[in-house]
């Protein structure tokens, strides 16, 4: 562990501060499309969408890489599975040099309501595998994640309501959660987590 967070260091060190890694959690296959699971995917596709970028297949993920006010955007959807993200982020981490500061995860959570929208420093995994991955490959909880309300039906097996399609309602209010999500995006990049917190942490969006 003393290893790891001497790299993680010497990174973080030489990292460029204008370089922002935004990660999508998320499962690869059709199967899993309009799965409330792959909010993370739908999300960062909207924004390479909104940068003008397309995706190309590269190692452990799809990149997409853009430009928001002088500010290089690179974005990543890992190709390994929701449970296994935290490879893909550590690996291209390190390749881009982006200091942990600039990382941002964008994820379901079963823990808020359909219609909000959170944006944390810090925190725990919520008992999302994918945040557990990535917690545990990148060495520490201390990054940024955008939590997207999914809800919880508690009539219907977690693993079955996460991987399950939208409903007619969730569907028809997803583009305003999407649009909601790259506004929070834009402001973290451009001010800061605290002041994006700030902004939109108490706001419902549908």
């Amino acid at each position: 562990m003393n290893f790891l967070k001497k790299i993680l260091s010497s990174l973080n060190n030489n990292s460029d501060m204008n370089k922002y890694l935004i990660l999508g959690i998320g499962n690869i296959g059709n199967e899993y499309d309009e799965t409330r699971h792959n909010i993370g995917f739908e999300i960062v596709d909207e924004l390479s969408q909104n940068l003008d970028t397309k995706f190309e297949s590269v190692k452990l993920a799809q990149r997409a890489e853009g430009i928001y006010r002088g500010k290089k955007i690179i974005i990543i959807k890992p190709n390994n599975y929701v449970n296994n993200s935290g490879r893909s982020l550590v690996y291209w981490q390190k390749k881009e040099k982006v200091s942990n500061e600039n990382i941002l995860v964008v994820c379901d959570d079963l823990n808020l309501f359909f219609g909000n929208i959170k944006i944390k420093p810090n925190g725990t995994s919520g008992g999302h595998n994918g945040l557990k991955d990535i917690e545990n490959n990148l060495g520490t909880s201390k990054y940024a994640r955008l939590r997207i309300g999914i809800s919880n039906n508690n009539k219907i097996p977690k693993s079955d309501y996460v991987l399950g399609k939208w409903n007619s309602f969730e569907k028809s209010n997803l583009n305003n959660l999407k649009t909601s999500s790259i506004e929070i995006i834009f402001s973290f990049i451009q001010t800061s987590i605290e002041e994006t917190m700030n902004l939109y942490n108490n706001k419902n969006f549908v």
